[in-house]
């Protein structure tokens, strides 16, 4: 079964210094390694900060555009795994060993089968 893990977060008061990430990108890489090993890793990537987001719709056949996100809320959606694992409590286990779950939220979504 696929799994979307969504990682939201809290945007911090003052954004990560570069020693802050440094730390933290190896606990990425091994969570990343830890799902690579049993194969369950399909995808993953992190995203710009929110600012930088752009929104589209169409209305009438007008396309609008603007910027930031779609929605104003507390949290921001900062990367994703995109995961094939057994069932839902392989994906919770998954889930709770990204580092971002430790001051942030992740949500779990099954992929739909359209095919």
């Amino acid at each position: 079964m696929r799994y979307l893990l969504l990682i939201y977060e809290e945007p911090p008061a003052t954004p990560p210094t570069p020693e802050e990430w440094a730390a933290m990108m190896p606990e990425y890489g091994a969570f990343t390694a830890w799902l690579n090993e049993r194969g369950w890793n399909v995808a993953a990537e992190a995203l710009q900060d929110v600012s930088t987001a752009t929104t589209v719709s169409l209305r009438d056949g007008q396309r609008i555009v603007t910027d930031g996100p779609f929605a104003e809320t507390k949290e921001h959606l900062g990367g994703f795994y995109l995961i094939d694992a057994p069932g839902l409590d392989d994906a919770i286990e998954a889930a709770s060993r990204i580092p971002g779950a430790r001051f942030g939220k992740i949500e779990i979504r099954p992929i739909m089968d359209v095919g």
